[in-house]
């Protein structure tokens, strides 16, 4: 193996080693029990004291689920892949040894020019997931890679490092936005227009990557893989580790999928359908006893991390993950990638859209928690960039969604968190941060929207944009105007732009101008669709506010 991979290797046995530390201690005996059943704490010196296996052994191609990359720093990104011989069994059809995994990169498609390259084991522990982070690469530079096991050989990837940590960019960036792709909802089809879309950066996804839903056997818009049902076991919710995998290898095993990971890196965070509707911290949907539901976060962080390419900060540790982290794009950009569901307090008036009261406007209701809010404030204290980025998943701007008072509001949003809110605005106008835009998942609709200072006064000064991408297949169809469009751009005066439809978000950035560029598919419960741009909106450096392009 080469050195990084050893040491990681090392790390990942260590790791594995302390999953079981921290807030593990206050779980109760039988749920400490199912955290041991699920492989969660220290399991992974068993598979490396085992010779590995060859991938020669093999008597199929172990690459079903894909490549991906993410994360791109100016010299480094992530590689990733999973081996699996059958997506659909919840050991992939491998045996519980190591096999070893060779990888390789260029700066040419055929690999004539390689550039690095190694051998790293995939550890049943971990699924058999592959996680490589090449270093000592040059900035601003497209790379092509590919993994090999025996004589199988991966699809190849296209990958993109981060600029030079100065470099004004003159090209610009461009950054594709996505979120919500339940499987049983739709076809990915706007997956397959994003492969194709040419010079992104990166695909910056805004949360809930799989869905926790039974999926019925007849699954939706799509209940055959191939010429397959799917199994049985995807008709339950998902809860232990298995079943956590086994939604990520239904998901991985799309081809649309595959190929916008294998055209582009990604930038990956998290909503509440990776683990439990709605969750809160530790608090589930039904109000689980909280040291059962922990077990059950710890398996859905862990699989979250096996299944896609991310660092080694973000290996967990038991039922905590420290997802929000920062990503220069050299002068032009600050990408702070914010987790507001892991230490949010619980949603009050029993979550839904409700009318605002004493509790939901209680201080101290926390959605990035403390710890986090001081990150994000001295990030952008210290921020030299023209453009500062916040990914993150909630509608943070106020959503009215009818024509008379009084107004309900959603209370998992921003909007059922006032305190947290203004502590955010606060910290924008406090920190000096310049040309803030806001990247948002979620609410399986494209919004456009202007931040104001105070959103009771359209007069107010805006503080950014914010961005709000539809969802990829959660949904189905979804219409041009919802039954709530005239509503939301009637009594949202700083709401520029709505669209029900099915898509993503291209988001262009140079020296003088945010683009979005909002893409619409013409359908999803049937193979195939076209895409079109819905709207186009710009927003000048140092003048924030949304107009038509």
């Amino acid at each position: 193996m080469t050195r990084i991979s050893e040491e990681f290797s090392d790390h990942l046995r260590s790791a594995a080693r302390s999953l079981a530390r921290r807030r593990f201690v206050t779980v109760t005996g039988a749920a400490a029990a199912l955290a041991f059943s699920v492989g969660l704490p220290g399991t992974a010196g068993t598979a490396h004291a085992a010779a590995p296996r060859d991938g020669a052994a093999l008597d199929g191609d172990p690459f079903t689920l894909g490549i991906a990359s993410g994360d791109p720093l100016p010299d480094s990104v992530v590689l990733w892949t999973r081996l699996a011989l059958d997506p659909y069994a919840a050991d992939s059809g491998l045996p519980p040894e190591p096999v070893a995994v060779r990888w390789e990169l260029a700066r040419d498609r055929h690999f004539r020019r390689t550039v690095d390259g190694g051998t790293v084991l995939a550890h049943p522990e971990f699924h058999h997931a592959v996680h490589v982070e090449p270093r000592r690469l040059a900035p601003g530079t497209d790379y092509y890679y590919r993994f090999r096991a025996g004589p199988w050989t991966s699809a190849t990837g296209r990958t993109r490092t981060a600029p030079a940590p100065h470099d004004r960019v003159g090209r610009g960036l461009r950054f594709a936005l996505a979120s919500c792709q339940r499987y049983d909802q739709g076809y990915y089809t706007a997956y397959r227009h994003l492969a194709a879309e040419e010079d992104l950066d990166a695909v910056v996804h805004l949360g809930d990557y799989l869905y926790e839903y039974a999926i019925n056997a007849a699954a939706g818009a799509r209940g055959y893989t191939g010429d397959r049902q799917l199994p049985a076991h995807y008709q339950r919710e998902t809860v232990t580790l298995d079943d956590y995998r086994l939604r990520y290898s239904l998901y991985h095993a799309d081809p649309d999928l595959q190929a916008a990971h294998a055209a582009h890196p990604w930038i990956v965070t998290w909503d509440d359908h990776e683990v439990d509707n709605n969750y809160a911290a530790a608090v589930s949907q039904d109000e689980d006893p909280e040291a059962e539901f922990l077990v059950r976060r710890a398996a859905a962080y862990r699989a979250y991390y096996e299944n896609l390419p991310l660092r080694r900060p973000q290996l967990p540790e038991g039922p905590d993950l420290r997802l929000y982290r920062r990503l220069h794009f050299g002068r032009l950009a600050q990408l702070d990638v914010l987790d507001t569901r892991q230490y949010r307090a619980d949603q009050a008036n029993g979550d839904g859209w409700k009318l605002p009261t004493e509790a939901s406007a209680a201080p101290g209701r926390h959605l990035l928690g403390a710890a986090q809010e001081r990150w994000l404030a001295d990030g952008w204290r210290a921020s030299r960039a023209l453009w500062n980025v916040v990914p993150q998943q909630i509608v943070v701007s106020r959503r009215r969604n009818q024509l008379a008072e009084p107004w309900p509001l959603a209370m998992d949003a921003w909007d059922g968190y006032p305190w947290a809110r203004e502590r955010l605005l606060r910290s924008v106008r406090e920190s000096g941060v310049r040309n803030l835009v806001v990247f948002t998942g979620d609410v399986h609709v494209h919004h456009a929207f202007d931040i104001k200072e105070d959103f009771d006064d359209p007069a107010s000064r805006t503080l950014g944009v914010e961005l709000v991408t539809t969802s990829i297949s959660s949904g189905g169809n979804g219409a041009q105007h919802p039954a709530n469009w005239e509503a939301m751009m009637t009594v949202n005066p700083h709401l520029r732009f709505y669209d029900g439809r099915r898509g993503y978000v291209l988001v262009s950035l140079d020296e003088q101008r945010v683009r979005a560029d909002y893409r619409v598919v013409s359908g999803v419960t049937e193979p195939g669709g076209t895409v079109s741009t819905a709207g186009s909106f710009v927003s000048r450096a140092g003048e924030p506010g949304l107009s038509p392009a």
